[in-house]
């Protein structure tokens, strides 16, 4: 797929990635299609796995250079009784203030960057040749795809996405509905993409294909 690199990028880091003989993965999805469980198979095939998620945990935790920062913009009614950020709190004060949002993100994501260059420069003493998987919940709605050399995404159709999400968080159909489209349909999604994992038709089909792209990436490489 061909890139437009006028694309903006929040984090603003594609150049740092072409420092590394790794080839660069970023691998996405929608709610409930089962991007975790692909992640885990690219683990155990040798794959280095970065969650953006576990690094914003990370970023968010109580004595964590951004905590102090982020209770000093918002105060401390976005703590919980053990005085650690209530991320659903901070969340509904952000949602629809594009002002606030970004004052979080001016906060967040430079401490999310330093945190990922530490383990990508591990990375680099340790292996370089080899394949980074960045498990990116937000890859496409935030533009951050100009920093991969591939993109995945994990699809399933909409009605059994649903159905996952309604049993695994217990929601109603609306409620579900409702979380979903918060993001952009899947179906966009695997157009944007340079591969899709087709994640609706039980884990061997699914881990057959993860092994393929594997295979792939690694002759890349």
């Amino acid at each position: 797929m061909q890139r437009n690199s006028a694309e903006p990028s929040l984090f603003a880091t594609d150049a740092l990635f072409l420092e590394f003989d790794v080839v660069l993965v970023g691998l996405t999805g929608s709610i409930a299609t089962g991007k975790s469980s692909v992640a885990k198979i690219f683990k155990r095939l040798g794959c280095y796995v970065i969650s953006a998620d576990e690094l914003a945990h990370e970023v968010y935790k109580k004595g964590s250079p951004a905590y102090d920062r982020i209770i000093e913009e918002f105060t401390d009614k976005i703590l919980d009784e053990h005085n650690c950020i209530d991320r659903k709190k901070l969340g509904s004060l952000v949602l629809n203030n594009v002002f606030l949002l970004n004052k979080l993100e001016s906060i967040v994501h430079p401490e999310i960057e330093r945190l990922r260059n530490g383990i990508m420069d591990k990375i680099k003493r340790e292996d370089k040749d080899t394949v980074v998987i960045y498990d990116v919940p937000l890859l496409f709605e935030k533009k951050l795809d100009n920093m991969f050399d591939y993109t995945v995404v994990v699809y399933t159709n909409k009605y059994e996405e649903i159905k996952r999400l309604m049993r695994r968080d217990k929601l109603s159909e609306k409620e579900a509905l409702k979380r979903i489209n918060l993001q952009i349909p899947i179906e966009k999604k695997a157009q944007l993409a340079d591969f899709v994992i087709d994640n609706s038709n039980g884990i061997e089909y699914t881990e057959k294909q993860v092994k393929e792209l594997f295979m792939r990436f690694k002759r890349h490489g």
